[in-house]
C-alpha cells in the first residue's frame, strides 16, 4: 500500500494567514482531487506552543528572518504562527479531512522547530509517522503541501533516508522563496536524496 502525506495545509500558512506561501490557496483543490487515487491519506499540522523558540517575538531585539542558535543548532526567526487551538493552526476550510485517517503534530517541543513530518530538526524526537507506516508495511508515500523548501523538502529527505520510496507532487505544493533559488534547490535536494517529483496528472 502508498501513503499520500498532505503537509501543513493549515490557516497561517495561506494568503492572509500570519506566514503565508505564496500562491499556497492553490494546492487545496489538488490536495482533494489527489485523495481518491490513495487508500491511505495522513495530514501533518504544525503545532507551537505560543513560547516557541522558532518564534521571533519571544527573542527581544529580533525579527523574522533573522537567525539565532537554539539548542544547538541554527535556527531562522518566523513570525508567530500555527500556534497550538487557534484559528491558525486549523487547516484550512476548504480542504476535505473527511478521508484522513491519521494527523501528525510537529514543532511541540518549545526549544526546537520541527520542519520535517518525521522527526525535529536534530533528529532527537520522532512525530510516530516513521512507526505508523513501518506497522502498516507502506514504504511508498506521495507528499503534497506547504511549504515545498521547508517543511516538504525536508520531510522527503528523512522519507529517503528512512528507506521509503518517495514522491514529490510538485503541483500539489508551493514554496515560500525565502531567498531566490532556494525552490530550485530544494528541488535539487530531494532529487539528489533520490527522491521522484512529479506531476497530479502521472498519477
Amino acid at each position: 500500500m502508498k501513503a499520500l502525506i498532505i503537509v501543513d495545509l493549515q490557516n497561517d500558512f495561506l494568503p492572509g494567514g500570519a506566514l503565508p506561501v505564496p500562491h499556497g490557496d492553490e494546492v487545496i483543490p489538488v490536495a482533494n482531487e489527489l485523495q481518491r487515487h490513495f487508500e491511505l491519506v495522513l495530514a501533518t499540522k504544525d503545532w507551537h506552543p505560543s513560547d516557541h523558540g522558532s518564534f521571533a517575538a519571544n527573542h527581544p531585539g529580533k525579527k523574522p528572518g533573522d537567525r539565532v542558535i537554539l539548542d544547538g543548532i541554527e535556527q531562522i526567526l518566523w513570525p508567530l504562527h500555527c500556534v497550538q487551538n487557534t484559528h491558525g493552526a486549523e487547516f484550512a476550510a476548504a480542504f476535505d479531512t473527511s478521508r484522513i485517517a491519521d494527523v501528525f503534530h510537529k514543532g511541540i517541543e518549545r526549544n526546537i522547530d520541527s520542519y520535517s513530518t518525521f522527526f525535529d530538526n536534530a533528529h532527537r524526537r520522532h512525530t510516530g509517522l516513521a512507526d505508523y507506516l513501518k506497522k502498516r508495511s507502506i514504504k511508498e508515500i506521495y507528499l503534497t503541501g506547504l511549504a515545498l523548501d521547508y517543511c516538504v523538502k525536508y520531510s522527503a529527505l528523512d522519507a529517503r533516508h528512512l528507506g521509503l520510496n518517495t514522491h514529490v507532487i510538485l503541483d500539489a505544493c508551493r514554496g515560500i522563496e525565502l531567498e531566490p533559488g532556494d525552490i530550485d534547490a530544494a528541488l535539487d535536494e530531494m532529487k539528489g536524496a533520490g527522491a521522484t517529483i512529479l506531476k497530479s496528472s502521472d498519477l
